[in-house]
């Protein structure tokens, strides 16, 4: 026990890097701002921008689906907001285990791990991605069994079918996104998302609009908006972009692999009592008076909502990047503050949103309608949309300290019991029982939401960053594999050509 305590506080003390950008290194703080929101933006802004982009091709395929017919507009839209979101939510969440791993491995240095990480996590998330298939398969007769029109749910039951391949482009897509943010490698994936925007958008038109190829047009410009970004992704991984992380495939991916799956899961826990929260708030609308008008009102908030998220979840990937580096450097001190430098900044970004859409109120709304009682509506909703967006800009970045520090499965058991034992029925309370309406069913949900902000707060706060740091460590080692000698004479060669 004397050899290990000796090792802990040799790892806490060590100084492991000695560029300009270490940040114990600064001897002003003006000087550890500057290099702190360096690093965070290196990896927020390119995140950011790919978040938008990835959103953006679904409204697009959206928008040219509505161009084809409003039954089709109606089945796309159940199976994206539905079917596809809950995909989306499981193995987004269940990748979000790779960002720990990564993170912590490159800042420890071990950065011949990471390919190995990204290779396990493609053999988990491809197991799960075959799991879900029976919910394309049979997406007809559940919709049907919950009661939707015959014939919306026969024209979603066929779309489905061709959402397959997106689901699958998932694996790809998450897993990279976030072996390359471990290293702020990310900018490639904002170029390659900026390309396939555009390029979606023109062959959308060509195949929906001028060549009128109805629904197999329209989905076959959305798998390859979905799957070309993958492909130059890859090309960029394995084709020398990151010569230091990736090895090459190796039989050492199905070594250790129910490790990876505990953390996946509790990852995909996390993850998906966020996103399905939101669903519930959906359905809870469509029971109450005047629900048409009332959905209509909540699409246009959560659609702005949805679109601010994005910045949200950009800085997310920004805190468990630098949180997960520093933490596998060695380093309390520099998690710590670079915690505080990105809660800050999207603190403030989140405040500033707040005063604009609490001051325009139902004016954006006649972007998305033509409706004056739909606008009303968004006006009386205006308040709790800037509320939220206030703590979008802050329980993300937490989410994604979490994320970093590997505290997935506690996050996902506050979830819980902050949406599911307080936000909903407390909503549910206000809305029908008080009878407040939608505002009484968002306002309880934002409770949920807010008492969840407080106690990650709380977590972060008293968390002892410097025990941490050896919990990173000895995750780091428990899961390490030296390398071969065929790597070890790659690396030789590299560094003396």
């Amino acid at each position: 026990m004397e050899g290990e305590s000796e090792i802990n506080e040799k790892l806490l003390t060590e100084k492991v890097e000695s560029s300009s950008g270490d940040i114990e290194e600064k001897s002003s703080l003006k000087e550890k701002i500057w290099w702190e929101t360096k690093k965070m933006w290196i990896v927020a802004a390119p995140a950011i921008f790919t978040r938008f982009s990835t959103f953006g091709t679904n409204v697009i395929s959206q928008a040219f689906i509505g161009h084809i017919g409003s039954t089709e507009l109606a089945a796309y839209s159940l199976v994206s907001t539905v079917l596809l979101r809950f995909c989306i939510g499981v193995l987004l969440g269940m990748a979000s285990a790779l960002e720990t791993l990564c993170g912590q491995a490159y800042g420890a240095k071990q950065y011949h791990m990471l390919g190995i990480y990204l290779q396990r996590s493609w053999i988990v998330l491809t197991i799960t991605s075959i799991c879900l298939l029976p919910l394309f398969f049979f997406t007809a007769p559940i919709l049907k069994a919950l009661g939707q029109e015959q014939y919306i749910a026969e024209e979603a039951g066929y779309i489905a079918l061709w959402i397959i391949p997106v689901m699958f482009s998932l694996i790809i897509s998450f897993t990279c996104q976030m072996y390359l943010q471990a290293q702020s490698k990310n900018m490639i994936i904002a170029y390659l998302a900026s390309a396939t925007l555009v390029i979606h958008v023109i062959l959308s038109w060509l195949l929906t609009v001028k060549y009128k190829f109805g629904i197999p047009g329209a989905m076959f410009s959305t798998i390859l908006a979905f799957w070309v970004p993958n492909v130059g992704q890859l090309i960029f991984v394995i084709g020398g972009g990151c010569h230091e992380t990736w090895t090459g495939f190796s039989i050492l991916a199905f070594k250790d692999l129910w490790p990876v799956v505990k953390l996946s899961l509790s990852s995909g826990a996390m993850v998906c009592l966020e996103l399905w929260y939101n669903a519930i708030l959906v359905l809870l609308t469509g029971n109450l008076k005047n629900a048409e008008v009332a959905i209509d009102a909540l699409a246009v908030c959560l659609n702005i909502n949805g679109w601010e998220m994005m910045i949200s979840l950009g800085f997310l990937a920004a805190a468990s990047v630098r949180v997960s580096n520093e933490l596998g450097r060695g380093s309390s001190k520099a998690a710590k503050f670079s915690i505080v430098t990105t809660v800050l900044t999207s603190s403030i970004i989140g405040f500033v949103l707040f005063l604009f859409f609490l001051f325009l109120r139902g004016k954006l709304a006649y972007i998305f309608t033509k409706s004056n009682e739909v606008a009303d509506a968004v006006s009386r909703l205006s308040p709790l949309l800037a509320l939220s967006i206030l703590l979008n800009s802050i329980q993300p970045v937490l989410s994604g300290v979490a994320v970093g520090a590997g505290w997935q499965s506690i996050v996902a058991y506050v979830n819980i019991a902050c949406y599911y034992f307080v936000g909903i029925p407390v909503g549910v309370i206000l809305g029908y029982v008080v009878n407040i309406q939608v505002k009484g069913v968002w306002a309880g949900m934002l409770l949920g939401t807010f008492i969840q902000t407080i106690v990650l707060i709380i977590i972060t706060y008293k968390t002892d960053w410097e025990n941490q740091v050896i919990l990173a460590r000895n995750r780091v080692n428990k899961w390490f594999v030296p390398k071969s000698e065929q790597e070890r004479r790659q690396d030789v060669a590299r560094e003396h050509p």
